[in-house]
């Protein structure tokens, strides 16, 4: 049987950095990864003669594991278009016409008064579960926004808003998915809607998380799906779909909480694990890409957190035999609203907020149907957070975790996978030293 120091089940962002310290630091590793390529839940395909980010996309230099990475791998930085109008609907449900600062002036007493308290709640972006947050972790983002008394467009627009970042129906959400994010940018909850949905990658994420990869010592299987994992005395062995088995002295699992029941541990995962994935965390929503014909005035629009999508901005242009295009980016908070093959109902989804848009494609990756992800980017329900999150971080034998679920800083981003890398392989490397 094979053995090494250390093996990594997944090749994300956490599996790769993880990996790429303990070689550095002088252990043996290798990197088990389902797929057919690295990368997690990023993913960067050529669709509609572009390379579309089906995944995780944003980045900011307010995410400090994030832009380490970037500038040690010189990566640069690109603005998503920003918007020329915007759209949003009236008190009436009736799709409304405006400028951008027509738009901001609507949400903007809203948005800070959900989260007015966040200096309180978690005083330190880096401690998530310390402060107030104990208190206020059984509301829903719902719960806070019902409490706010807003008026009909004011409410559906800091609805609609908020659904897109956190990617699931507000009932559902933890009002501290909301308030640990605005934490991170000191409180302001404006930098945080930009730190999340602004900039990308230059060349994308999969040439991002590739060169990680070149930086691995160890090996990286791609194709390589672990059926369980047997801990013992002396290490624990890993057994894969093939048969195969590999024996370490560590194993860092990196799969996100609603997937990790697909591997069998012997002994079980801790209480902890065990009952988050029961319940599963809040994210269920989609992502979608959209091909509109002729170049569309550049624009972001919002709906209701009650329609098959609730976001939808303009990002890219392109002309190829069949004329001008656009292709739109759209976010709903559940995936089993919408069918992107059947053009019809995606074209009903984007009259209802942006009419005048002719639909001619649709292509996304449904993350929730993903056996190896079953969620998008990890959002709490109430309570979870502060229930579940410190032994999410604790290992068990010689089986560490390391994923953005249980991250502290920007749990659900790319950076917070990044921090649990960190965290875990500094772990290890100080054990077997």
């Amino acid at each position: 049987m094979e053995s090494v120091d250390v093996v990594v089940i997944g090749a994300g962002f956490a599996g790769l950095i993880a990996a790429r310290e303990l070689g550095d630091a002088g252990l043996s590793v290798v990197v088990l990864e389902a797929r057919d390529r690295v990368g997690g839940r990023t993913w960067t395909d050529r669709r509609f003669g572009h390379d579309l980010e089906l995944g995780g996309t944003w980045v900011h230099w307010v995410q400090p594991h994030t832009w380490a990475e970037m500038t040690r791998y010189g990566r640069e930085i690109e603005r998503s278009p920003s918007a020329e109008e915007a759209y949003w609907r009236d008190a009436d449900g009736a799709s409304r016409r405006g400028t951008i600062a027509e738009f901001m002036a609507l949400i903007d007493d809203g948005q800070q008064r959900i989260i007015d308290d966040v200096r309180e709640a978690i005083p330190r972006g880096v401690a998530p579960t310390a402060g107030s947050i104990s208190q206020l972790d059984d509301l829903s983002v719902q719960d806070r926004i019902d409490a706010l008394a807003l008026d009909p467009e004011a409410r559906a627009a800091n609805e609609a808003v908020w659904v897109g970042h956190v990617n699931a129906p507000l009932d559902q959400v933890g009002l501290s998915s909301a308030l640990r994010w605005v934490a991170a940018t000191g409180g302001h909850w404006q930098l945080m809607h930009e730190a999340s949905a602004t900039y990308r990658v230059v060349g994308g994420m999969s040439a991002f998380t590739s060169a990680i990869a070149e930086d691995v010592r160890g090996e990286v299987r791609l194709e390589a799906a672990v059926r369980s994992v047997s801990d013992a005395a002396d290490g624990a062995t890993v057994e894969l779909v093939d048969g195969s088995r590999i024996h370490a002295r560590r194993i860092i699992c990196t799969v996100p909480v609603n997937a990790i029941s697909t591997i069998a541990f012997d002994p079980p995962l801790p209480d902890a694990w065990q009952r988050l994935g029961a319940e599963r965390v809040a994210s269920q929503g989609t992502k979608a890409w959209i091909r509109a014909r002729g170049h569309v005035t550049r624009f972001f629009a919002y709906a209701s957190q009650h329609d098959p999508l609730s976001v939808l901005k303009a990002e890219y242009y392109g002309s190829d035999a069949d004329g001008d295009y656009t292709l739109l980016v759209a976010f709903g908070p559940d995936h089993t609203r919408l069918d992107l093959d059947d053009l019809s109902a995606v074209q009903a989804a984007v009259d209802a907020f942006r009419p005048g848009i002719e639909v001619t494609g649709a292509t996304g990756h449904d993350w929730m149907a993903d056996p190896l992800s079953q969620n998008t980017w990890m959002t709490h329900r109430p309570g979870q957070l502060t229930r579940y999150l410190d032994d999410l971080q604790r290992p068990h034998g010689a089986v560490h975790f390391a994923t953005t679920d249980n991250a502290n800083l920007w749990g659900g981003f790319v950076d917070g996978a990044i921090e649990s890398a960190l965290r875990e392989s500094r772990r290890i490397a100080a054990a077997l030293a």
